[in-house]
Parts: structure tokens; C-alpha cells; sequence
């Protein structure tokens, strides 16, 4: 699995007193919601669209709860397509959390949840993916300066 994270100047969020303001900047910088994004499925507000519910109302506000795809599409009224769209990109982030979820006493389907049920630990995974990509950044830059100096003396 690939890890994707847009790494941007920012500012804490600390003054922002209301989830969904703090959540829309917060979403917008990490990439999972592009800038300027305008929701396709009719809703008139980025707070209404489905990304940005599926994040806030359902995996934050309702983290201890293991989602179905089918019952997620069944909260946001859109098609499994787009959940499943949508939750690649937060898997691509590596803080949602796969669990069994029993559908009959025979049979078990993948739920979703925030890893943890908890946004800050599941948060933890990201930084950790970030420190690794970053030495990984260091040594290929050492390498390719060697490789500038070993041209520069022949």
C-alpha cells in the first residue's frame, strides 16, 4: 500500500472553535480534500459533500462504530464507488483501521473505522510513514550529491 500525504505550510488550527471549520482547513491541507474542491453529488457546501461527511460524521464523530461500505453509502446517499474512492485515500493516509464485521453467523464482511477510534493515535501512523519518507528523502539527496562531486572531478 502506498502512503500519500501533502505536506504544506500551516498554521496549528488552535484557533478555530468549531470541528467542522477545523476540519475542512485540516482536510484541505493533508490532501484529502484538493483546494478549492467542489462537491459533485448536488451537495451545496463542502461541509454537505460526501467526503467530508464520511470523514467528520461518520469516522469522527462515530469513531467507535465499524462501518460497512454499504451502510456508509446508506448514511451519505451515494453509490459504494464513491465510498470506496474515498476511503482509498484515507487508507493511503494509514489511520483507518480494518475490522470483521459479522453480516450472519456465517459470514463476515470488512468494516472501517479510525485506527484506535481515536484520530490523534491513529495520527501517530502518519507521522511515523512521514519520518521514514523523509530519511529516505536525505539519503537519496546524499547520494545524488555524491554523484554531482564524483562527475565534477573527472
Amino acid at each position: 500500500m502506498s502512503f500519500e500525504l501533502s505536506v504544506v505550510t500551516n498554521t496549528p488550527l488552535t484557533p478555530y472553535d468549531e470541528l467542522e471549520e477545523a476540519c475542512a482547513i485540516f482536510l484541505a491541507n493533508i490532501g484529502y480534500l484538493p483546494k478549492g474542491y467542489e462537491p459533485r453529488t448536488g451537495a451545496s457546501e463542502l461541509r454537505d459533500s460526501v467526503p467530508f461527511r464520511l470523514f467528520v460524521d461518520c469516522f469522527l464523530l462515530r469513531a467507535d462504530k465499524v462501518w460497512l461500505v454499504e451502510e456508509l453509502a446508506q448514511e451519505l446517499d451515494t453509490s459504494k464507488p464513491t465510498i470506496y474512492r474515498h476511503i482509498n485515500k484515507l487508507k493511503s493516509l494509514d489511520i483507518l483501521d480494518f475490522a470483521p464485521v459479522e453480516v450472519s453467523p456465517d459470514s463476515t464482511k470488512k468494516g472501517y473505522r479510525i485506527r484506535y477510534d481515536n484520530l490523534a493515535k491513529a495520527w501517530n501512523f502518519v507521522e511515523a510513514h512521514v519520518g521514514v519518507a523523509m530519511e529516505n528523502y536525505r539519503k537519496s539527496v546524499d547520494h545524488i550529491q555524491k554523484l554531482v562531486e564524483k562527475e565534477q572531478k573527472k
